[in-house]
């Protein structure tokens, strides 16, 4: 339990991130890939049925004894709000409403984020482009742990901690690493995001309010579904920087796991993202994935060779803002 870790540093590279070929390789010889662009006509309904669920749930768990109100917010409201950060990940490439329609798209998310407790949309946005365009970018990705977080994080009793944790390191991280001006939808998100608390608060007391707020931190961090944040980006074998899995928690996290075709091929929805590996399968069928977002934890918390430090950076050149 007390191994440190032998990884001392980032995987650094040198290349650019390999969706940018893989992008153009495939769209060459599958143009029909282009016709799966374009927005979710599903998603908005659904997202809606989410919020609705846990607004719901407010009333029903207003009266619980705390220890029932905790066990549902892990059990099951936390679930749908962990399923809602992701279904605002798809938001942010505007697959709600379209491209021609990206006002309509953050007001979206900002529904969305609702029953999460806390603003985030309009933050996650922000920063999400950059982690696409400066994938494993140095001082531009805020998906990669700091040095801090490598170099403390190393045994196995700190990972797992560091896993309980991941909710502050995402929120915090940003503001350490590529801090950047707050924006007016931000202040929106905050503003509408604090008057539904506080509506809730109203309507059904603070057991209601801490319910939602309980089950987005302990479902962001060591649960089940949080697989994906390891899953994603974290170098299980050399030379691999971003993994897919096609598992069934899948279903209700909008097809996340899906992340090699998903960085390939951001804007196209999760729910066409199988469409994508099917057309085009020689470019991922040989490729290294997961079957198990459990097992990914595992092997996390108790890999000597695994730790925040496994991720790939890279320097990136800041690109032009048109």
């Amino acid at each position: 339990m007390g191994n440190r870790v032998t990884r001392e540093d980032f995987e650094w590279v040198y290349t650019e991130q390999p969706h940018t070929q893989r992008r153009k390789e495939i769209l060459a010889k599958y143009p029909e890939i282009k016709t799966l662009m374009g927005p979710d006509p599903h998603l908005k309904w659904i997202v809606s049925g989410m919020v609705f669920t846990q607004l719901l749930a407010c009333y029903l768990v207003k009266d619980l004894s705390w220890k029932w109100i905790f066990f549902w917010a892990y059990a099951f409201g936390g679930c749908i709000n962990h399923s809602l950060t992701l279904a605002i990940h798809d938001i942010s490439h505007n697959v709600a409403f379209g491209n021609k329609q990206a006002r309509w798209n953050r007001w979206f998310a900002i529904f969305a984020n609702l029953p999460i407790g806390v603003p985030y949309s309009a933050s996650f946005k922000k920063y999400h482009i950059d982690h696409h365009r400066y994938l494993g970018g140095d001082s531009l990705d805020v998906d990669i742990p700091t040095d801090f977080e490598g170099w403390f994080f190393c045994t196995p009793l700190r990972k797992l901690l560091w896993l309980f944790l991941q909710p502050l390191f995402y929120s915090l991280r940003p503001l350490y690493v590529n801090p950047k001006a707050i924006t007016r939808m931000e202040i929106l998100n905050a503003l509408v995001q604090f008057s539904i608390d506080l509506i809730i608060y109203y309507l059904w007391g603070l057991k209601a309010v801490i319910y939602l707020i309980a089950g987005t931190i302990l479902c962001l961090g060591f649960h089940p579904i949080s697989g994906h944040f390891i899953a994603e980006h974290y170098m299980f074998l050399k030379g691999y920087e971003t993994y897919s899995y096609y598992g069934p928690l899948n279903w209700l996290t909008f097809n996340v796991g899906y992340h090699m075709e998903h960085h390939d091929f951001p804007s196209i929805p999760g729910c066409r993202l199988p469409m994508v590996k099917k057309i085009a399968a020689e470019y991922y069928d040989n490729l290294p994935h997961h079957q198990s977002w459990i097992r990914v934890l595992w092997d996390f918390v108790f890999d000597d060779t695994l730790g925040p430090y496994s991720r790939v950076k890279r320097l990136c050149k800041l690109a032009k803002e048109s």
